[in-house]
């Protein structure tokens, strides 16, 4: 017996028409105003991110400055015969 080849379907390919995307639907001023948002939106991003870094620094250092005696010695350890 023999084997069938089965015939792919031709499949319609869409073709991009120059000039009817989105991008070159929009007027320059309306694509500047948006470039200038996600400008924006990044830098408050950044700042975020900062002060976020800058608190769990200071967190970290009051926690350290805050240490009990006990705490001390569990982290450095206790060398009992120095004095």
């Amino acid at each position: 017996m023999a084997k069938k080849k089965q015939k792919q379907q031709a499949k319609p390919t869409a073709k991009k028409e120059e000039g009817n995307g989105l991008f070159d639907q929009l007027s320059s001023d309306v694509l500047d105003k948006l470039k200038e948002t996600k400008k924006q939106l990044v830098a408050e991003e950044q700042a975020k991110e900062e002060e976020r870094q800058a608190q769990l620094a200071f967190e970290k250092k009051q926690k350290e400055k805050n240490k009990t005696f006990e705490e001390l010695l569990d982290e450095y350890g206790y060398g009992g015969s120095k004095f």
